[in-house]
C-alpha cells in the first residue's frame, strides 16, 4: 500500500503526533529508527500509542454508526454518509478511508519491528521477544479490525501499491498464527524488565492481552475449543488498558464530547426487547441530559470516554467469559457451564478490574442454544458497548440485515476506498452492501 506506508515510521517518533517531517534535520532518520535499540523501543511505543488514539477511534465510532451504537450528528458529509449507510455510502467516504489507512498504518508498523528486531535486539533476547510479541499482537489486532470492516484486505502490506487481498477468514486465521507466535516467544523468553517498565508500562498487561486476543479471534474464526482454551488462560483480576493525558487525549471524548460529532444511541442502540430496565451498565455508559435528533432519543456518553485522560480498556475481562459461554454453546458443549459464565457476567456487583457490572438477576429463560445465543449477544451488546465489536457480533449471531433491514446495521462491509482502488489494481470489487 504506497499510500500507508507514506508515513510508517513515524507515530513512533513523537508520542505527541504521528507524522514524520522528513525535513527537520534533527529528526532521526528511517536508519536510525530501524536499526537501533532505542528506535525499536520507540517505534514499539509509538505503534501501541497510534493504534490507541487513531485506530481505535476509527474502528469505535466507524463500525459504531453502521452497527447503531452511535447516531452521527454533525453536518460533515462523511459521517452522514456513514449514517446513512446502505447501498449510498460512497467509495470515497472519509471515515472508511481512514479506518482503511490507520489500521493498515498499524500493519506497516508491526512488520517493520517484525524484520528489523531479530537482528537489531539479537543480543538481548528478552527484549527481543516482548518486542516482537508486542508487534505481532498489534499486527493481529489491526488484522482483526480490518476483517470487522471489509470483506477481503492485505495480509501484508507493499510499498509498491500492488498488494494482494485476501478474504476476511484468511485475515483471521493470519492474526490468530501471529497470536499464537506471540506467546509462544514471551513463554520460551519472558520478557525483559526493560520491555515491561519502557515498553509495556504498568498499564499494558501484554500476556493477557494476548490470550484474550487469542480468544476473541478464534471465536471469530469458529475455533471453539481454542477459543476455551486462551479464554481460560486469561487471568481475569488483571488490567490491560490505553492510557491518555491532554497531549494524546481520548479519541472518543474528543469526537463525541468535545467535537460533538457523534451521540450515544438509548439502550446501547440494541433494540429495546433486547435491554433490561436495571442493567446498571446504562448508567455505567450512559447518562443524562438527553437529546432528539431526527426523532431518535439519543443519550450523553460516559463510562471510559467522559475525560480527555480517562483509559480505555484493550479488553474486557467479561468478554472473555461471554467468549467462553458462546464458544461452548456453538460447539454443543455444556450448557450449565454456559449459563454459569453468562451468569457470572449478569449478577456481578464487585470484583471487576474496570467497575463494569450489569447487576442483574440469575438468567431465567429457556436453557437451550436458541436461547443462549441470544442471551450472550444481549449481554455483549451492553457489556461490550464501543468497543468495535458490535458490527462483528451483528453478523455472527444473524441479526437484520441490509439491504433489506437497516435497524441493527446499514452495511454488511465497506466498500473500498476509492484512493486504494486508484493505486492497486489488485482492489476487489466492492460488495453491494
Amino acid at each position: 500500500m504506497n499510500l500507508t506506508r507514506l508515513f510508517f515510521l513515524i507515530a513512533a517518533l513523537s508520542l505527541a503526533g504521528c507524522k514524520l517531517d522528513v525535513t527537520n534535520p534533527n529528526g532521526p532518520t528511517d536508519e536510525q529508527v530501524l536499526n537501533t535499540r532505542d528506535g525499536m523501543i520507540t517505534l514499539s511505543i509509538g505503534m501501541r500509542q497510534f493504534y490507541s488514539t487513531s485506530g481505535l477511534e476509527s474502528l469505535i465510532l466507524t463500525t459504531g454508526t453502521t452497527a447503531r451504537e452511535v447516531k452521527g450528528i454533525t453536518t460533515f458529509t462523511n459521517i452522514l454518509e456513514l449514517e446513512a449507510g446502505g447501498t449510498g455510502l460512497p467509495t470515497f467516504n472519509g471515515n472508511v478511508l481512514s479506518l482503511w489507512l490507520r489500521l493498515l498504518r498499524v500493519m506497516g508498523m508491526a512488520e517493520d519491528l517484525q524484520a528489523n528486531a531479530p537482528t537489531v535486539l539479537a543480543g538481548e533476547p528478552a527484549l527481543r521477544s516482548g518486542v516482537l510479541a508486542h508487534a505481532n499482537l498489534f499486527k493481529a489486532m489491526a488484522l482483526g479490525g480490518l476483517a470487522t470492516a471489509f470483506e477481503q484486505l492485505p495480509l501484508q502490506t507493499n510499498r509498491t501499491g500492488q498488494a494482494t487481498f485476501s478474504d476476511r477468514k484468511a485475515a483471521v486465521a493470519e492474526a490468530i498464527r501471529l497470536l499464537d507466535e506471540a506467546l509462544a516467544l514471551v513463554t520460551a523468553t519472558p520478557p525483559s524488565t526493560v520491555f515491561t517498565s519502557q515498553v509495556a508500562g504498568p498499564d499494558f498487561d501484554l500476556i493477557n492481552t494476548i490470550q484474550a486476543y487469542r480468544a476473541r479471534y478464534n471465536l471469530v474464526a469458529g475455533n471453539y475449543t481454542a477459543a476455551l482454551t486462551a479464554a481460560n488462560a486469561v487471568n481475569l483480576t488483571a488490567r490491560s488498558q490505553f492510557v491518555y493525558n491532554t497531549q494524546s487525549p481520548n479519541p472518543v471524548y474528543q469526537q463525541v464530547q468535545i467535537s460533538a460529532n457523534y451521540a450515544p444511541r438509548d439502550n446501547f442502540g440494541l433494540p429495546a426487547t433486547l435491554v433490561e430496565a436495571t442493567d446498571a451498565r446504562r448508567t455505567f455508559y450512559l447518562t443524562t441530559p438527553d437529546k432528539t435528533v431526527n426523532g431518535e432519543p439519543l443519550k450523553t456518553l460516559r463510562g471510559f470516554f467522559d475525560a480527555i485522560d480517562r483509559p480505555i480498556p484493550v479488553y474486557l475481562p467479561d468478554e472473555v467469559r461471554l467468549i467462553r459461554a458462546e464458544a461452548l454453546v456453538r460447539s454443543n458443549g455444556d450448557l450449565t457451564a454456559a449459563v454459569a459464565d453468562i451468569n457470572a457476567v449478569r449478577t456481578q456487583t464487585t470484583g471487576d478490574p474496570f467497575g463494569v457490572y450489569a447487576g442483574l438477576p440469575a438468567y431465567s429463560g429457556p436453557v437451550t442454544a436458541e436461547a443462549l445465543l441470544q442471551e450472550i449477544y444481549r449481554q455483549r451488546g451492553a457489556e461490550l458497548f464501543l468497543t468495535g465489536q458490535r458490527l462483528e457480533d451483528s453478523r455472527r449471531f444473524g441479526r437484520p440485515a441490509p439491504p433489506a433491514n437497516l435497524t441493527e446495521r446499514n452495511r454488511n462491509f465497506y466498500p473500498y476506498p476509492d484512493q486504494e482502488r486508484l493505486t492497486n489494481p489488485n482492489t476487489p470489487a466492492d460488495p453491494v452492501v
